[in-house]
C-alpha cells in the first residue's frame, strides 16, 4: 500500500481503529515528499513569520487560518506554529486543499499551511503572499520564499510524505526487494522529472529508517492534537 501522513495521524484523532500501523503493517522505504506554504492574504499586514506571529500576539482570537479538514496535516501544521508560540486563532475546515486555498485568495480567512503544488500560482501571481516553506530547503519555482528556519522559527518541517508498506509478516527477502527496486525506480531520470512536475520530490530510505520515521511522526502529531484540544473521534 502507498501511506501518507494520515498513518501516523489517526491514532490520536481516532478511539477506534480497525488496524495498527506499526504492529499490523511492514514499512518498506518512504517514497516521496511533497512541500507545505504557510502564505497570507495580502489584507493581512504580516510580510514575515516573525511579523505573523507578532501580529497573532497582539490580536488573540481575531486571525484565523484555514484547512483542508480537521486533522489534516496542513491543520495540524498550523496548529503546530500556533501552540509553538502560543497563539490563539481561529481554525476554519474547508473541505480539501483547493477549497482551502480560495478561501485564503478571496479573503475569506488571513493565512493558512497548504500544499505547495497548487499555492505556487497565487503565489507568483501575488494573489496571496507567501511567509514560508515549512522545508529544509527551497523552492526553485518560488525562489524567494524563505524556509521557516531562514525566517526564524526553528525544526518547523512539515512536508506530506508517501511512502510504500506491506502486509505484517511479509518475509524480509521480499521486502528488501521491494525496497531496492523502489530505490531503483526512484533514482531514474524519467521519474524524477515527471515527480517534479507535480511537485513531489522522492525520497528513499531502508526500512528500519521508515518504521522510525513513522514512530517519530505519530509521537509528534499526538503532542500537536492534544496541544490543539483535538478529542478522539
Amino acid at each position: 500500500m502507498l501511506a501518507a501522513p494520515p498513518i501516523a495521524i489517526s491514532p490520536s484523532l481516532y478511539a477506534k481503529l480497525n488496524y495498527d500501523a506499526q504492529k499490523d503493517l511492514a514499512p518498506i522505504t518512504l517514497v516521496a515528499a511533497m512541500q507545505n506554504v504557510m502564505a497570507a492574504h495580502n489584507s493581512v499586514p504580516a510580510k514575515t513569520l516573525k511579523e505573523m506571529i507578532q501580529l497573532a500576539r497582539n490580536n488573540p482570537g481575531k486571525l484565523n487560518f484555514s484547512s483542508s479538514g480537521a486533522g489534516s496535516t496542513n491543520h495540524l501544521a498550523s496548529e503546530l506554529f500556533r501552540s509553538t508560540f502560543g497563539l490563539k486563532m481561529v481554525h476554519v475546515p474547508y473541505r480539501g486543499n483547493a477549497a482551502a486555498l480560495i478561501a485564503l485568495t478571496s479573503g475569506e480567512v488571513d493565512f493558512g499551511t497548504y500544499a505547495l503544488p497548487p499555492a505556487i500560482s497565487p503565489i507568483k501571481s501575488k494573489r496571496v503572499r507567501a511567509l514560508a516553506l515549512l522545508s529544509d530547503k527551497r523552492e526553485p519555482a518560488i525562489p524567494d520564499v524563505p524556509t521557516a528556519k531562514e525566517a526564524g522559527v526553528e525544526n518547523f518541517v512539515v512536508p506530506i510524505w508517501y511512502g510504500m508498506l506491506a502486509p505484517a509478516g511479509t518475509p524480509r527477502p521480499i521486502i528488501d526487494r521491494l525496497n531496492g527496486e523502489l530505490h531503483k525506480a526512484l533514482a531514474s531520470a524519467d521519474l524524477k522529472e515527471r515527480l517534479a512536475g507535480i511537485g513531489v520530490a522522492p525520497l528513499v530510505n531502508t526500512p528500519e529508517q521508515f518504521a522510525e520515521f513513522i514512530a517519530q511522526e505519530k509521537a509528534r502529531y499526538a503532542k500537536v492534537v492534544k496541544a490543539a484540544g483535538i478529542k478522539p473521534m
